[in-house]
């Protein structure tokens, strides 16, 4: 046992079927299970190797640390890509493991070419493209500055460009104009790269909003990363079961003080809530230390981030700080110190991330990776 009052238990059965379910949506294209940020806060090699049970043949790490850490834990089955580095990176290292490597500038071709060359191995490459979301990769106005030392170093066996792609900017509004200029936009980048000699094993462009969503641009493989750990990356359209999927995170807390307070009582910093009449409060042991969104306070009668206890949904009552907060557990609560509090997770009347997603005004991507390192991870399935 930790000894920490909480913890995110993993249902790595759950990221299995998820990665099956994601397969059934995109059955024309392989599946790149995107496992950057410590698997979005599930855990970096628990969460790959369950993604390749469930069918994934490509994994995901953005930093190229990752990439190598998966190789380095024995993962040698599936490719891994890695796509987001400054000069300087481990890229030797990483061409030595059999990672292949996104390049999206010409400093990066050089230095993949200079790490290919030291390691005595090719270097696999895909190159990026910006097709409209202005963020990295390399223009089409600049294209062929970075395709011609590709093709060039490939002439002379130090790389191979295996695959070209691209990251929509709105992915989520299936129907949004610029989804259909950037699928065309990168057709087009796609056509010049293998007109100039390219021989592309994989074409990729759609991330886990346009695998459920956008057929036409599943290509030869497609990038989920959130819908991996079953939560939807389009809740305005459907929730996970929706589309076949399971949350694969719970994250849940013991309570510590359990006590009666009096009407009138001010909780936490600020007094933000204050008791309307005889009640009992619950102090939850962790905060945003732990990742727990301060901006899913509790403020006046408005109650902030939901919870299940007792089977009743209750919400913070005042601030969160930054180990604790509190819940007005209501004046005829039995609970005492030790009863489980579950924050979200999977199941009937459990609040989910996306319920503290709009609690707190951000997405659910950001409450499972924000989950902070002393929150244990408890693995089942």
């Amino acid at each position: 046992m930790s000894g920490f009052p909480a913890r995110a238990v993993i249902d790595l059965e759950a990221i299995r079927r998820n990665v099956a379910a994601l397969a059934g949506h995109a059955p024309t294209a392989q599946v790149m299970a995107v496992v950057k940020a410590d698997a979005y806060g599930h855990g970096l090699v628990p969460a790959a190797r369950a993604a390749v049970q469930g069918g994934a043949t490509w994994l995901g790490a953005a930093q190229v640390t990752e990439a190598i850490a998966l190789r380095s834990s024995g993962i040698t089955g599936p490719r891994i890509l890695t796509w987001l580095y400054a000069p300087g990176a481990p890229l030797r290292e990483a061409v030595e493991a059999d990672v292949d490597v996104s390049v999206a500038a010409p400093w990066a071709v050089d230095e993949v070419v200079a790490s290919a060359r030291t390691a005595g191995r090719t270097a696999r490459v895909h190159l990026e493209l910006d097709t409209g979301l202005g963020r990295n990769g390399v223009m089409a106005s600049t294209l062929d500055g970075v395709l011609r030392p590709l093709l060039a170093a490939e002439a002379e066996g130090a790389v191979r460009l295996v695959g070209a792609w691209s990251h929509l900017a709105f992915a989520d509004e299936p129907d949004h104009p610029t989804v259909r200029a950037q699928e065309d936009v990168f057709a087009a980048a796609v056509q010049e790269i293998e007109a100039a000699g390219a021989r592309l094993e994989v074409r990729h462009l759609a991330n886990s909003a346009a695998t459920l969503t956008r057929p036409a641009v599943h290509y030869d493989l497609v990038r989920p990363g959130l819908a991996v750990y079953g939560l939807s990356p389009v809740p305005q359209l459907g929730g996970p079961e929706a589309y076949g999927l399971t949350p694969a995170m719970t994250l849940e807390a013991e309570l510590a003080t359990v006590k009666r307070v009096g009407a009138g009582q001010g909780v936490s910093y600020a007094h933000q809530y204050v008791t309307d009449r005889p009640t009992t409060l619950g102090v939850v042991p962790i905060g945003y230390a732990d990742g727990i969104p301060r901006h899913a306070s509790g403020s006046g009668p408005r109650l902030g981030g939901p919870v299940q206890v007792g089977g009743r949904r209750l919400g913070v009552a005042g601030r969160v700080c930054m180990d604790q907060f509190v819940l007005d557990l209501g004046p005829g609560a039995d609970e005492r110190a030790g009863d489980t509090v579950t924050l979200f997770g999977a199941g009937p009347h459990v609040p989910t991330a996306e319920d503290w997603a709009r609690a707190a005004g951000t997405i659910s991507y950001e409450i499972t990776t924000r989950l902070g390192a002393r929150v244990p991870r408890v693995y089942v399935g």
